[in-house]
């Protein structure tokens, strides 16, 4: 009987204590103000998240103006064959808004097996060849035959290897390149990240080679000047249209628009 008296002395006092420091910390988690009272609050049952916070799917999948000013900050990130890894910051876009747009390859809503990649779902790439030698990248957006020109980058993330590409493209007596001028244009940047036509209707989202991960800095509305496109020729009113936007006062931009940005400033 003594016996017995201890054991449920030793019970009693396990009942009242409050030391379950386990049990106690998963609680905390658990019952934190303005968290989520499932057990998915607690570390323990938390899916550990890939390296890099690629932007996904529902990035992709907006109008395209919208998307062209989105990509403004964000960073395309090119992984070569030998395993270094290009880095730059999206600047300048242009926005090509399909059927109606008289500057767009699928003007009319005409699909061909050059343009296909533009009616294919949101962040698909499409590359094309201009002049029999140099390629533009374009992503594409919601609407049929819609897609954003990515136009320049700021280079961030192996400048060495952007050079050494440049200059195997380039046919002329090369001249070392300043970091401005890597990526100042659609070609260029084309050149400097290694893309061809063998990137065409790849998917940004699962391709192993391109992506994009998020700009740590996102320009407001002040940050971005909103102006006609380059070279898209006789195209009657949407030459005058104001689809391509820039991030002001950026150095790696193509083309600046002088004019806009005193009025933006005035």
């Amino acid at each position: 009987m003594p016996r017995k008296r201890k054991l449920l002395t030793q019970l009693s006092a396990l009942r009242n204590s409050t030391s379950f420091p386990q049990i106690d910390a998963v609680e905390q988690l658990n019952t934190t103000p303005g968290a989520d009272a499932s057990p998915k609050s607690s570390k323990y049952f938390v899916i550990e998240k890939k390296n890099s916070p690629q932007l996904q799917e529902d990035f992709f999948n907006q109008p395209c103006v919208s998307l062209a000013k989105s990509f403004l900050g964000q960073i395309l990130v090119r992984k070569l064959p030998d395993g270094r890894e290009l880095w730059g910051r999206i600047v300048e876009t242009e926005a090509y808004l399909g059927g109606e747009d008289e500057a767009s390859h699928s003007k009319g809503g005409k699909q061909t097996q050059r343009n296909a990649a533009m009616f294919m779902k949101p962040g698909t790439l499409y590359v094309y060849q201009i002049y029999g030698i140099y390629f533009c990248m374009n992503v594409s957006s919601q609407g049929e035959g819609a897609a954003v020109l990515l136009r320049s980058l700021e280079p961030l993330q192996g400048l060495d290897a952007m050079r050494e590409l440049r200059r195997a493209s380039r046919k002329a007596p090369s001249r070392l390149l300043k970091d401005w001028q890597l990526c100042n244009g659609p070609s260029k940047l084309c050149q400097a990240f290694g893309i061809d036509k063998a990137f065409d209707q790849r998917d940004l989202t699962q391709d192993e080679a391109i992506w994009m991960v998020p700009g740590q800095d996102l320009p407001g509305e002040q940050d971005v000047v909103t102006t006609t496109r380059i070279g898209i020729g006789n195209t009657g009113e949407w030459a005058h249209k104001p689809l391509r936007f820039y991030l002001r006062g950026n150095r790696f931009v193509s083309v600046v628009d002088k004019k806009m940005e005193r009025e933006m400033a005035a």
